[in-house]
């Protein structure tokens, strides 16, 4: 089954072009190109479609307010921010809204195809041009566990709860547990938030977020 996809940016160029490679993608297609925040929540809303690239300024409501209300609403439609501005708060308040993925549009279709997918498996996709954003360490929260650690990454490539567990050789509940853990010790509310505060102070790099993950060869503690 192909993607389906809905792109809500006020910047002409920017939308069409999105627009023409989705349509020539057989991954995907197309449930709407909009110009604001209100006729992409109203295309949601009616559609549901599997992603939505919000840009993060937008008239009449932003793309972080319509993430937001994704999430608050348990929409399955995955958030992805194509935005021009990378500064630190626009992230950390897209994250926190439950997008998914954070994408610059300086970034490569080919690479966007990537965030996609990423997101679609559930799993989470930061731009690597973002990195450089998240340099400043300041105060480093509560160090984590080997065993924390390792599951809040593999969380973030799409695996699902049952699928950690069993190749980790652990229980859902123990995989429960340690997500629980992580989010009190950085004070989180979630996995985007936590894996940004993990970014941001050095306990995940972006190489490590972005390749692939062996679960099979994960040792056993």
């Amino acid at each position: 089954m192909t993607i389906s996809i809905v792109i809500a940016d006020d910047h002409p160029l920017t939308r069409s072009g999105l627009a023409e490679w989705i349509k020539k993608n057989a991954n995907f297609t197309l449930a709407a190109e909009v110009e604001d925040g209100i006729s992409a929540w109203a295309v949601i809303e009616a559609q549901r479609p599997d992603i939505a690239l919000l840009d993060i300024q937008m008239p009449g409501e932003n793309g972080i307010a319509v993430a937001q209300r994704i999430k608050d609403l348990g929409f399955a439609t995955r958030p992805i921010m194509l935005t021009s501005f990378n500064a630190q708060p626009y992230v950390m308040a897209s994250l926190r809204a439950g997008a998914m993925g954070f994408v610059l549009k300086t970034t490569a279709v080919r690479e966007l195809e990537v965030a996609i997918k990423q997101v679609m498996s559930g799993g989470f996709y930061l731009d690597s041009q973002v990195a450089g954003i998240l340099g400043d360490r300041g105060v480093v929260p509560e160090s984590l566990s080997v065993r924390e650690r390792e599951v809040l990454l593999v969380t973030s490539k799409g695996f699902s709860i049952k699928e950690i567990a069993a190749k980790l050789c652990i229980t859902e509940r123990t995989v429960q547990a340690h997500l629980t853990s992580v989010y009190s010790k950085f004070g989180c509310r979630g996995k985007g938030e936590a894996l940004l505060v993990a970014l941001k102070h050095g306990i995940i790099t972006i190489d490590e977020l972005l390749e692939g993950t062996s679960l099979d060869e994960a040792p056993a503690q």
